[in-house]
Formats: structure tokens, C-alpha cells, sequence
């Protein structure tokens, strides 16, 4: 028991989870409101604004540099872990999705090719839903850190 009351007390795990969180209800908010539908899959899926792994990311780092210091080996290694996912996000895995949606629209444009289902284009982010995400991140850092 005591090993459960020690994780939900580690700050470095439950700030990013709750950042995490907040990243992903905004996109099922988001698109209640731009397209006047209940979407949950918004709520597990990637993509999307804001990124929810750069708030992730960052967050973790926020919280390790308030916690260990901003001058600690410990935030240098998140705040490089941040970096790496952050440019992860907006440049790989952008440029799958905009892959598979290119495929998309080339194995629906052919009837001879036919696939069970769509490929996944909505994978990474554009640099600003990474800024906003990693700016959720350093707020819900310093503000639950």
C-alpha cells in the first residue's frame, strides 16, 4: 500500500498525467464547440491542438527543476527528453500523417486497391499546437509543481 500512496503523492508522475489530461480535454471541448459533436476518440487520440506530449513532456520537466533544481543533472535530462519529443511531434510524426494522407487519397482515388480502413493522418503537430502544448506544460508545471 505504501508503494501506491508514494506514487500518487510523486509529483514528477502525477503533474505531466494531469497535464496530459488538460491537453486532451481541450481537444474534446475544441471540437464540441468548432464541430458541434461529442468526439471521445479525441480524448485517447494524438494530434491535435494543444499537443498533449509536449505538455506532457514539459510539465515533467518543470516539475523536476523546481523539485531537483534548475541547475540539476535530473532537468537537463527532461528538459532534453522534452526536446527530442517536442521536434518528434512536429516534424516525424507530422510528416507521416501528411504520408497518410497522401496515401489516403491515392488508394481511394484507385478501385483496384482496397484497404479495410483509412490510414491514421492525424499524428503529429504543427509547431504552434507544440508552443501551446509546451506552454500548458510549463503552467500546469509551476502552477501543481
Amino acid at each position: 500500500m505504501d508503494f501506491f500512496i508514494k506514487i500518487f503523492s510523486n509529483k514528477a508522475i502525477i503533474v505531466p498525467v494531469i497535464a496530459w489530461f488538460i491537453a486532451q480535454s481541450i481537444k474534446v471541448v475544441s471540437v464540441i464547440i468548432t464541430q458541434r459533436k461529442v468526439d471521445f476518440t479525441r480524448f485517447i487520440g494524438s494530434g491535435g491542438m494543444p499537443s498533449s506530449h509536449a505538455a506532457f513532456v514539459v510539465s515533467l520537466a518543470t516539475v523536476t527543476g523546481r523539485i531537483k533544481g534548475w541547475d540539476s543533472v535530473e532537468f537537463a535530462i527532461s528538459l532534453a527528453l522534452s526536446l527530442v519529443v517536442m521536434y518528434d511531434a512536429a516534424g516525424v510524426r507530422r510528416a507521416a500523417g501528411k504520408q497518410a494522407q497522401a496515401l489516403n487519397k491515392l488508394i481511394y482515388s484507385q478501385n483496384e486497391v482496397q484497404f479495410d480502413e483509412s490510414l491514421k493522418e492525424l499524428l503529429g503537430h504543427t509547431p504552434f499546437q507544440v508552443i501551446m502544448g509546451a506552454a500548458l506544460g510549463i503552467l500546469t508545471g509551476l502552477w501543481l509543481g
